[in-house]
């Protein structure tokens, strides 16, 4: 098919492959990624919440192979989201592994090529392409693309179990510290007084702002504004037009409770009542099925309740997050100081981000512990966030919580994470560890 490809056409992508081979690098803060970037015979596929830096981290992956060593030639990027490109299909794709043959016969029959593929999803039947460079077994393959059509289950059923899926998510305290070129202190233990105070400055920095890469230093006007932004286009690109939404109302509803209830417990049964009770048509298979959207393009994140009954599971209300602590204060009308909801969504997402399954448990007493979070070594940890435990009153109740879930679950380490050192609980018995979330968060 690649005779029939249009000269434009082919000159666009001669050009684009020539331009991917010469100059520098994009440079951007190094993302840290939990857990295996690569597995062989797998497409590498990159995804996550629009603007978190899927596109950087892409070239990340491409200096540090560089960097160890493979050839500049030997790492080919194309970014299919060019008005050149307009009508490329797949079977036109096979031009670019020939023009490369043409221009490099000797390195294509000595070292694997890492072809790094951006907005691949423009292109139609592209995973038909990627398949076959995987089965040729000469080709390593990086992929990513807009959240609006390259989500993770459709990359697992585009590539027929041929992905592995590495997520991105907004600056992580660490990687916001390094963006800012602060110096992360080796030992957490010993931070001077001068050290503390600058470490607890940049994380409410972080914690009000959030971990948007192009966010970072912006008045709060201009961060608001783009925020609004990236939610905007996620609700239009990611949800509407990606899944036909026609009740688009009913959808921004739901947008403004999950964001501006952050670390609240969601029932759909309460949700769907609420809105028709305003007069707002929508039934309880869409609300579910609008929150799937919202979940499947990163916007929110939920948690459901700790049960070995799935039925239990299914019939008690999840808690939901916003995938940035900055979005918090875009939606919320209390007036009242975010912190604690801040708090616990950024603890959140570092799970996630540490590839780790969360639930949250509740108590046969009634009491509730933010999150239990297992890793695939075995080990698992439950973890309460509470900004200020320095309250007797507060810190009973935050103790007394995680020592009933310990009865439940005595082979999980019990963590009390609170926003800084000051926010301690006068005493705290002798099987729960009290940190500072930051520290917590830097201590890899």
């Amino acid at each position: 098919m690649t005779d029939s490809l249009p000269t434009p056409l082919k000159q666009a992508l001669t050009a684009k492959l020539a331009e991917s081979l010469v100059g520098t690098l994009p440079a951007g803060t190094p993302r840290q990624v939990h857990g295996a970037v690569e597995m062989p015979g797998k497409a590498t596929a990159v995804i996550g919440m629009r603007r978190a830096g899927k596109t950087t981290f892409l070239h990340q992956l491409r200096r540090e192979r560089l960097e160890r060593g493979v050839p500049r030639e030997c790492l080919p990027y194309l970014n299919f989201e060019d008005e050149r490109l307009t009508g490329l299909e797949a079977g036109h794709l096979s031009f670019l592994v020939e023009e490369y043959g043409r221009r490099f016969s000797e390195t294509r029959s000595h070292d694997i090529v890492t072809w790094c593929f951006d907005e691949i999803q423009v292109v139609p039947g592209w995973e038909r392409f990627v398949r076959r460079l995987l089965d040729e077994g000469r080709y390593e393959i990086l992929v990513t693309g807009s959240s609006a059509a390259l989500l993770s289950r459709e990359i697992a059923t585009a590539l027929r179990g041929r992905a592995w899926e590495v997520r991105i998510f907004p600056f992580s305290f660490a990687e916001a510290l390094r963006h800012r070129q602060l110096t992360i202190p080796g030992d957490l233990g010993m931070l001077t007084g001068a050290e503390r105070a600058r470490i607890e400055s940049a994380f409410s920095d972080w914690l009000t702002g959030g971990g948007f890469p192009e966010a970072q230093g912006l008045k709060d006007a201009s961060r608001h504004q783009l925020l609004r932004d990236y939610v905007d286009v996620a609700i239009f690109r990611d949800v509407v037009e990606r899944h036909g939404v026609t009740n688009v109302l009913g959808l921004r509803w739901l947008v403004r409770h999950l964001l501006g209830n952050a670390a609240s417990l969601f029932s759909v049964e309460k949700f769907y009542g609420a809105l028709r009770s305003q007069g707002v048509a929508i039934s309880k298979d869409t609300v579910h099925h609008l929150l799937a959207h919202l979940e499947d393009c990163f916007l929110v994140r939920t948690v459901w309740m700790e049960s070995t009954s799935e039925r239990q599971r299914m019939v008690n209300p999840r808690k939901s997050y916003p995938v940035d602590s900055g979005l918090i204060p875009l939606f919320d009308r209390t007036g009242r100081g975010n912190t604690g909801h801040a708090l616990e969504t950024a603890v959140l997402i570092e799970l996630e981000r540490r590839r780790l399954e969360v639930t949250y448990v509740r108590t046969p007493a009634g009491h509730e512990v933010d999150f239990l979070a297992r890793g695939h070594d075995g080990r698992s940890d439950l973890i309460q966030v509470c900004a200020d435990a320095s309250d007797p009153a507060t810190a009973e109740r935050e103790l007394r919580a995680l020592v009933e879930a310990g009865q439940l679950y005595p082979e999980s380490r019990r963590l009390l994470l609170t926003m800084s050192a000051d926010g301690a609980p006068p005493g705290s018995p002798t099987e729960v560890i009290v940190r500072p979330a930051y520290e917590w968060m830097l201590d890899e």
